[in-house]
């Protein structure tokens, strides 16, 4: 009985609902989740165009960049809700979210997206303030006098 109970089951990172494939991407605080379905290209973040909501290049570039890569920019939309985090950690939470939502798209897909990064999770996070410190590792000046 403990035996069964120590193993859990992993939440799926990816689920298909109809016509739409559901899968959720992460990067420090920032958590997106992601629908893709087959269409013209349209990708929403929150409810605003991808323009509109990454106004920096780079980050516009990040979140597209797995599309780019297997030539799928224009084959699908996608719409994405992300919160938590600044803008580079939400972009980098809906690659996640749209390369494992690409994987589930089409299996034949995976080898590309594994070969290019994009399905392994960054898991650097903020390390906690310690007691004591100033910071994580910052310590106190030393005073001679």
């Amino acid at each position: 009985m403990a035996a069964e109970e120590a193993v859990q089951e992993r939440a799926p990172k990816s689920a298909r609902r109809g016509q739409d494939i559901i899968a959720t991407g992460r990067r420090k605080t920032a958590v997106a989740r992601v629908r893709l379905r087959a269409g013209g290209g349209a990708i929403t973040v929150n409810g605003r165009d991808l323009d509109a909501y990454f106004p920096a290049v780079k980050d516009r570039a990040l979140v597209s960049g797995a599309l780019e890569q297997v030539g799928r920019r224009t084959a699908v939309d996608v719409t994405i809700t992300v919160d938590g985090g600044g803008p580079t950690g939400q972009a980098g939470a809906c690659r996640l979210g749209i390369a494992r939502a690409l994987k589930a798209f089409d299996g034949e897909l995976a080898e590309a997206l594994r070969q290019g990064g994009l399905l392994t999770r960054d898991g650097r996070m903020k390390e906690r303030k310690k007691y004591g410190l100033r910071g994580a590792r910052r310590g106190t000046q030393f005073s001679k006098r």
